[in-house]
């Protein structure tokens, strides 16, 4: 028998059947989810288009269309069916990232019209952990930053925005939508931070995605001059500790494979891999 497919832009009334597929994956997924949770699939507030991938008339796969082009629970032939859809939108987005295979496939039909990236990171893994590591003490100076620290965070929020990235977050707009993205995670107390007694960051770390389910850690950070002193583990076992007690049951981070101090530190910590995520970044 033949499949019919299809490849469309979702719709408010397509809510249901888009948060199913999400929770389907949700640590692979938390990013996007957490998104839709709050805003719905209304461009406007999503900040982007989701697409749908249709088998039959159910729903399969989708991949969202903003910032960033992220392909979700995606088949070989969706990632097809999303290639030819943002070759013809051309490209909007600062970066495409997701789960390894699918989003590796979708690079690679989207080079000869969009290439070349600026850098593409083939292999990170996706780490997760669930409960506390039971010989480590958080740190107790880390704390939730607080609406009125905006300007004490924002310098090591640049600084390793910049060493992560390759490209500093002021550019284009002048740090506008970064601003907005840091301060949006300060006011939902997802922000956290050691100052020494100067008040300058030491360690720095956010849960970006936050769903019921999974939530995931991002941006962690040391101050160069406090590297190599074990703040890293202890700083993460604090900010772990906040995630599990008031956020979700399961805590995910990926790490660049290079990254080998930081890898070693999130297993200390008792983050194990899962998978692996890749970022094509332009």
């Amino acid at each position: 028998m033949l499949t019919t497919t299809t490849c469309r832009v979702l719709a408010p009334g397509d809510l249901g059947a888009a948060l199913a597929l999400l929770e389907s994956e949700p640590v692979n997924n938390a990013f996007v989810t957490s998104r839709v949770q709050v805003a719905g699939l209304d461009p406007w507030r999503l900040g982007g288009e989701m697409w749908g991938f249709y088998e039959d008339g159910r729903l399969r796969s989708l991949c969202y269309s903003g910032a960033n082009l992220v392909p979700i629970c995606a088949t070989p032939e969706a990632v097809r069916a999303f290639a030819e859809r943002a070759r013809r939108s051309g490209r909007r987005c600062s970066s495409i990232v997701g789960p390894a295979e699918s989003t590796t496939l979708l690079w690679q039909l989207l080079e000869p019209s969009w290439g070349p990236a600026r850098e593409v990171r083939a292999h990170q893994p996706l780490m997760v952990t669930e409960q506390l590591p039971p010989d480590i003490t958080p740190d107790p100076l880390v704390r939730r930053i607080r609406k009125d620290e905006m300007e004490t965070i924002m310098p090591a929020c640049v600084a390793m925005f910049t060493e992560e990235v390759g490209v500093s977050p002021m550019a284009g707009d002048g740090g506008l939508l970064y601003q907005a993205r840091v301060a949006e995670l300060v006011g939902a107390g997802r922000s956290f931070a050691r100052l020494d007694e100067n008040g300058k960051v030491v360690f720095k770390a956010e849960i970006g995605a936050a769903t019921p389910t999974a939530c995931q850690i991002q941006g962690v950070w040391v101050a160069p001059e406090h590297r190599g002193k074990g703040l890293s583990v202890t700083g993460m076992t604090a900010v772990l500790r906040y995630a599990l007690a008031d956020v979700a049951p399961v805590v995910s981070l990926y790490v660049n494979d290079f990254n080998t101090p930081a890898r070693a530190s999130y297993r200390r910590v008792g983050f194990r891999e899962v998978g692996a995520f890749t970022s094509v970044l332009f």
